[in-house]
């Protein structure tokens, strides 16, 4: 029986996480309950069904919940606000099941000297596929990681044709049901670009050894590529319950988490080069990545800013990552990653949003970014 906490249990990692709970009572114990309060009823009927020991609403309960006596916490939670649970979890010596990778993405170097080898355990279905492919052989045996892509619900577009689709088109992801700024994330590629720089945190792989191929049916989560030439992948559907399970059991598997895949059904899987130059966002990743310091919270930020922005009409598809890539170049005060604290982290945070509201509010009176119309 393991104890589990789990931060943002109203979400779609938290509900997904629950449900496993739920079919294997024998399993896991609910210790701990935490959730945003954007949905108060829902987390009411989750405290009275599982009955933690602990439950509460907001960042303070989450980075208290994140510390408490337990085997694992899943931290489910959606933006920067995760960071500090995180580091609460890890600085309590818990196992970090980790679906919110923007703490380790803006924190980086800060949550890296909080972790010891082996308490995180990466919930993206994509770095799930490489920690399970890595088993295959050592360290020293890896040549690359490929990180799969979906290409969003506008592979194959020009940045011409681009400019013009709408919030409701890039909200209709072809495989997952997500939350607008996730399901966004996805249509720009900024998701897959913030997952470049979470594989070089978790991993330790060097990015010019990180790869990105498109690969639309998603059976394919993720590979990495031996030294010998083998490359070993992770298949599966295009679900989060195996990654969740694994998150809440590691290293063991918990049966039945997933239907397998028909093989009786005559199928096709086809992989594709990225277009950089329709979806810039993973090259500007990599560029962020390098960088280092706070840099990942800039661009992590700013994204946020300009997801919203271009969902209530004030800019288009295309000028969410260049937006992102202006404020980008404007950062200039960053910390080294010997140096960097939380309080960095969450100015630099602000500082992005700040910056990117002021470079789209012109948008407000009619005059277009980067001179498009």
């Amino acid at each position: 029986m393991r104890d589990v906490v789990i931060l943002g249990s109203t979400g779609s990692i938290g509900t997904q996480a629950l449900e496993l709970v739920r079919t294997n009572p024998g399993r896991f114990r609910v210790v701990g309950l935490t959730a945003g309060g954007g949905h108060p009823e829902l987390f009411e009927h989750q405290v009275a069904e599982f009955a933690p020991a602990y439950s509460g609403l907001g960042e303070d309960a989450s980075i208290e919940a994140g510390g408490l006596d337990c085997d694992v916490v899943l931290n489910g939670i959606t933006g920067a606000v995760g960071l500090r649970p995180t580091l609460a979890a890890l600085e309590a010596g818990n196992t970090l099941a980790l679906a919110n990778k923007e703490s380790l993405i803006i924190g980086g170097p800060l949550v890296k000297r909080v972790a010891r080898p082996g308490q995180i355990v990466p919930v993206d279905s994509e770095h799930s596929a490489i920690a399970q492919s890595l088993r295959a052989g050592r360290t020293d045996e890896v040549r690359r990681l490929v990180v799969t892509a979906s290409g969003g619900p506008f592979r194959g577009m020009t940045r011409a044709e681009l400019a013009d689709v709408t919030p409701a088109q890039a909200l209709k992801h072809p495989n997952f049901a997500m939350g607008r700024v996730i399901t966004t994330n996805s249509a720009t590629l900024v998701n897959k670009g913030l997952e470049v720089i979470e594989a070089h945190l978790l991993f330790d792989v060097p990015f010019d050894r990180i790869d990105v191929v498109v690969h639309p049916q998603q059976l394919i989560h993720s590979m990495v590529e031996f030294t010998d030439g083998a490359v070993v992948a992770q298949l599966g559907l295009p679900t989060m319950m195996v990654p969740i399970a694994l998150g809440m059991a590691w290293p063991e598997r918990v049966a039945d988490a997933e239907t397998p895949i028909d093989w009786t059904r005559a199928q096709d899987w086809r992989f594709e080069p990225l277009d950089d130059e329709a979806f810039p966002a993973v090259r500007l990743a990599r560029e962020v990545g390098l960088r280092g310091g706070t840099f990942p919270a800039v661009y992590n930020a700013a994204n946020e800013i300009c997801v919203d922005a271009f969902h209530d009409g004030l800019i288009g598809f295309t000028e969410i990552v260049d937006t992102v890539e202006q404020v980008v170049t404007r950062h200039t005060d960053v910390p080294s990653s010997e140096t960097l604290t939380v309080d960095d982290v969450l100015a630099a945070d602000g500082w992005a949003r700040a910056t990117a509201t002021s470079l789209i509010g012109p948008a407000l009176n009619g005059t277009p970014l980067n001179g498009h119309q």
